[in-house]
């Protein structure tokens, strides 16, 4: 008994020291890893203000310098300001359209891609790697570049924000779509094809029910995301309300004031989206959810 007493807690010794042995390593190669991207960091760092023209340390002092001459602007002209928000809802509400359009067109590529790129769903299993591919191009290229090659072609306007961010909105909820049609259960989608049923019919009665709570969630996130990327294209003429911010702040002193409403409405904007948005995302994947 005392031998089998001894063997077992040598064991136990020799679990014990491989256990912390593999501890150590981890320690050592997270603290190689921290180290190096502190290194990228800071090495990164360095040579962007190298390459900058004003320098980031002389222009820190100035930081403030934009957000001051908008209060000053803004503070004697208070009462100017429910005229400016009235005056510039027309172009939020254009920014909000383009958003919600984009995100609804994207959503639905995004379901189509991300069904024939899942593993156990796919009607065309080998051309997953192929779907996979066109997704990864698709969220790679930024919204912004996409619209700058589509204004020279379409000229400005809403229609080129809407297909940039389209583009890129199918991409990006394609990816999510898939990570989570991977986890539904084929029981049903057996059924359905012991029965006979086409690959649509099976998706649309196998899948997409237990799946629709989570990708409308992600819809929704992605919606607040779009938002804020309508309004940075308008910058670039893709209209909205970052063109009217563009040319409010193109003027100099003198227009912030209307700047200023502009941000406000940005802001109300988000903030209302966001809170309600993640309202209908508890209630479709909680506790309660269905």
């Amino acid at each position: 008994m005392a031998e089998i007493s001894s063997h077992g807690a040598a064991g136990l010794d020799r679990t014990r020291a491989h256990y912390m042995a593999l501890v150590q390593q981890r320690r050592l190669y997270g603290g190689i890893t921290l180290a190096i991207f502190i290194l990228l960091l800071v090495s990164g760092f360095w040579l962007a203000d190298a390459r900058n023209a004003g320098g980031f340390w002389s222009g820190l002092p100035q930081m403030f310098d934009f957000p001051a001459d908008v209060v000053a602007d803004t503070i004697p002209r208070l009462n100017l300001l429910p005229g400016y928000l009235v005056k510039y809802l027309p172009a939020l509400l254009e920014t909000v359209n383009i958003a919600a359009v984009s995100t609804l067109l994207g959503a639905l590529a995004a379901m189509i891609f991300s069904l024939l790129a899942t593993r156990g769903l796919a009607r065309w299993p080998r051309l997953i790697p192929v779907f996979r591919r066109i997704m990864d191009i698709m969220r790679a290229v930024p919204e912004i570049v996409i619209a700058l090659m589509l204004i020279f072609v379409l000229g400005g306007g809403p229609v080129p924000a809407m297909i940039a961010i389209a583009f890129h909105t199918a991409g990006a909820l394609g990816k999510l779509f898939s990570e989570v049609a991977e986890n539904a259960d084929l029981k049903p989608v057996e059924g359905l094809a012991s029965v006979g049923s086409t690959w649509s019919q099976r998706m649309w009665l196998g899948v997409l029910p237990q799946v629709a709570p989570n990708w409308l969630s992600y819809g929704l996130l992605r919606f607040e995301v779009n938002i804020r990327a309508s309004a940075i294209l308008g910058f670039v003429g893709a209209g909205g309300i970052g063109y009217e911010l563009k040319n409010a702040m193109s003027w100099g002193q003198g227009k912030f004031d209307e700047a200023a409403a502009i941000f406000i409405l940005l802001f109300l904007t988000i903030v209302a989206v966001d809170q309600l948005s993640s309202y209908a995302r508890n209630k479709l994947t909680g506790p309660g959810a269905h």
